[in-house]
């Protein structure tokens, strides 16, 4: 069972390439919670890596978007998505140094931080992307 389900009504930014950018991440982050309920520390470093990845080029693509769009909010958005990365980065070195494990525990972390940000911050940027010709 999926721990996270992307849909329009509840995630839909009405800006394409970033609602496919979530469901990406929606994806990898299902992937990390299966594997992470069977214990295979292996394939959980690697999903795990993979999920920081995928954030981390989405929240690049979004920045990028709010630069070249004049979006207000930017610095305030920005600061939102530097400290998920930090706590996933550091919570990466500390898995790989085998001082911590990620476990459910974990997703479901990255899962709700997921469902505040994405409706209450994200989409605020969908009516000025959208002006700007972003669909």
């Amino acid at each position: 069972m999926s721990l996270i389900t992307w849909t329009k009504e509840q995630f839909g930014t009405n800006v394409g390439v970033h609602d496919e950018e979530h469901k990406a991440i929606f994806g990898s982050l299902n992937a990390l919670h299966e594997v992470a309920a069977k214990g295979d520390r292996k394939a959980v470093g690697a999903q795990f890596d993979q999920l920081v990845d995928i954030v981390a080029k989405h929240f690049a693509s979004e920045e990028n978007s709010m630069s070249k769009h004049g979006y207000q909010a930017k610095e305030t958005h920005k600061a939102e998505h530097d400290k998920l990365v930090k706590t996933c980065l550091d919570l990466q070195a500390k898995f790989r140094a085998g001082q911590t494990e990620i476990t459910q525990e974990t997703t479901a972390f990255v899962r709700d931080w997921l469902t505040q940000h994405i409706p209450q911050i994200d989409r605020t940027y969908g009516p000025l992307f959208n002006s700007k010709g972003m669909s």
